[in-house]
């Protein structure tokens, strides 16, 4: 990969002294929404690696939470933020700031794709299956268990197994098997992982957080805005009837039907599905040429 260079100087891999990388990392600062958007523009223009190097250490403490939360697949943390950096450098070269979004709403994807990517390649195909449903089920089934308060080693009840496997379109026996492969790789977030110093590092340690922290509220706030923004300017391309329809058929917190549109403007119903259904595609072509 091309823009690895950005990282010489920076000890990017972990793998040596983990509580060390994650000290260092937190040195580097946290940018500014206008100063972020100002270096990936100019990154965009020059490719100058010292920027890069900016933008990239600056989210170096983003890829350790999400590596936090894939915890408990009996691989290592140091190897899994490795190629979650990896994944950030990817980001890096596609990122668009133009389009409005901050640097880690648009980055979160590329660490996760990276980390996943690592972790079905460790297990390998042949013991989670290759089905997308079974590869679904292998990522979200602890995170199911987990607001199902099902956090010992029992066995699932009848129940919780259809429930799992009708969620995830998946066999109940699939379920079973990936609970039992799963339990058999669990970790205890007071694992030690570093004895060096005086009572040693635990996971616990350096986990983040569940809630959105303050950037991560910023991001989210501005893509809904973001959002909100392109589509009020995408409606003026409906007419009247148009935008009633769509508004009463989607928008509303209770759909208005068919039949009680088909007799306010009347036609048919299936003429006011059809109008609807435009009205979404009128619209989402609009908003395509605003971005």
């Amino acid at each position: 990969m091309e823009n690895v260079s950005v990282l010489n100087g920076i000890d990017f891999s972990p793998e040596i002294n983990m509580v060390r990388y994650l000290q260092k990392i937190r040195q580097y600062p946290i940018l500014e929404q206008d100063e972020e958007y100002l270096l990936a523009v100019k990154y965009q223009q020059t490719k100058d690696p010292e920027i890069a190097k900016i933008l990239v250490t600056s989210h170096l403490r983003l890829v350790v939470k999400v590596v936090s939360k894939y915890r408990g697949y009996g691989l290592s943390a140091a190897e899994m933020i490795s190629e979650g950096n990896i994944g950030l450098l990817y980001a890096i070269e596609k990122f668009e700031p133009e389009k409005g979004f901050r640097f880690s709403t648009y980055a979160l994807w590329w660490i996760k794709a990276s980390v996943q990517k690592y972790i079905l390649n460790s297990w390998s195909l042949v013991k989670i299956g290759t089905t997308a449903a079974q590869k679904k089920l292998f990522f979200n089934l602890r995170k199911i268990k987990n607001k199902l308060n099902v956090v010992d080693d029992r066995e699932l009840s009848p129940n919780l197994l259809k429930g799992i496997a009708k969620s995830l379109d998946v066999s109940v026996q699939d379920v079973t098997d990936m609970n039992m492969r799963l339990k058999a790789h669990d970790g205890s977030l007071n694992t030690l992982i570093d004895t060096s110093s005086d009572g040693g590092s635990e996971w616990m340690d350096f986990i983040a957080d569940n809630k959105p922290n303050q950037e991560e509220s910023l991001a989210y706030s501005e893509t809904m805005k973001y959002r909100r923004a392109l589509f009020n300017k995408a409606l003026v391309c409906l007419n009247k009837r148009e935008k009633d329809i769509l508004f009463k058929r989607r928008l509303y917190e209770k759909a208005v039907t068919l039949d009680d549109l088909s007799k306010t403007y009347h036609i048919s119903k299936e003429r006011v599905r059809q109008i609807e259904l435009n009205s979404i595609k009128k619209i989402s072509r609009t908003i395509e040429s605003l971005m």
